[in-house]
């Protein structure tokens, strides 16, 4: 596992968290 593939997981983990929290909570957006 290189540094680049690290941060590239950890970026898309927690886009996926905001865009499940963004669609659980809709009146907030």
């Amino acid at each position: 596992m290189s540094v680049e593939s690290i941060i590239m997981l950890v970026v898309s983990a927690l886009t996926m968290v905001y865009l499940l929290y963004a669609l659980s909570r809709p009146e907030k957006f």
